[in-house]
This record gives structure tokens, sequence and C-alpha cells, in this order.
């Protein structure tokens, strides 16, 4: 069964010969064949991340291990940008008038994260004493390779519990 609409054929839409199509479709399977890579070292550096040591000792990520996903990030967001968005075919000040903002905003970004990241770490005093006890034990258990839950996790807690919640936490 054909189908058929008032369009004409893709192929007489593009206006380019097999030999332009080929090298159009190499292109596309090039920058998949890259991104599929890309993504590949990703998995395998997650996945072997506390085994190479890219984990902090209460087993968050480590500034190297997030300087490397952002890398790995950017490198795919380049890849897809001068890509499939064709900026790779623009003139250098056009690919500089987009990427240089886009740029500073990422960057700006990532300051945010990072400094977010590790808000908790060093206001340790203003968190419920019940949940920093409860990820030291997660994390005592899971360097000792025990998946089960802490002790007391599944308890309830009382104290303060007539206070209202901002004095419960100072």
């Amino acid at each position: 069964m054909e189908f058929h609409d008032n369009y004409p054929q893709y192929e007489l839409m593009a206006h380019h010969s097999e030999e332009e199509g080929k090298k159009k479709r190499r292109k596309l399977w090039n920058v998949f064949w890259i991104m599929l890579g890309i993504t590949i070292v990703e998995l395998i550096i997650g996945f072997k991340a506390a085994e190479w040591h890219l984990l902090n000792e209460d087993r968050t990520s480590s500034v190297v291990l997030k300087t490397i996903f952002i890398g790995l990030t950017l490198l795919k967001a380049f890849y897809i940008v001068m890509s499939f968005m064709h900026l790779g075919d623009e003139k250098k000040w056009m690919k500089y008038c987009v990427l240089v903002p886009y740029t500073v905003f990422i960057l700006y970004l990532v300051y945010i994260i990072v400094g977010e990241s590790t808000y908790s770490k060093e206001h340790k005093e203003r968190m419920d004493p019940l949940i920093v006890k409860q990820k030291n034990e997660l994390n005592e258990a899971a360097k000792s390779g025990h998946h089960a839950a802490p002790a007391g996790a599944h308890e309830t807690h009382t104290e303060g519990a007539e206070k209202p919640a901002e004095e419960a936490h100072h």
C-alpha cells in the first residue's frame, strides 16, 4: 500500500544529487558514532567512579568527576550545535555571536550548580541531625558493601515535634 499526499517526494524537494545525499548521510552517521562513543565513555566512568577513586570519602562526586561529566556534556552539545543546528557551516563571526553568550551563560550555571551542590556539606549544622546520621550510616554501609537500611531508618523522629519547625533546627 502506498501513501499518497499533495507534497512532492523528498528527493525532488531536496534538490541534491545522490553523491550529496551520501555525504550528508555520512556526516549524520559520523555525528551519531561520536555521540554514542561519548555516551559510552560517560557510562563507563559512571559505573567505575568508585573503583577509580573519583568519589569523595562520603561517596559524593568529586570535583574531578563533575568536571569530566560537564566537559563531556559540553562536547556533546558542541557536536549537536555544529552538526544538527548547522552552525558549523556559518562564518566565524556568526559562530562567535551565537556561542559566546551561551558559553558564558552555561559557565555561570555550572558555577551556581557546583556552589549549590556543596551547600549541605558546608552547612551540616543546620541540617536535621537524624538525616545527617542516616546519611552517614548509609555511606558506611555502602563502603563496606552492605546495602541494608541503617538502624533506626524507619523509626519516627519525635524529638522537637512539639516545637515549630524553625526552632527544631536551631
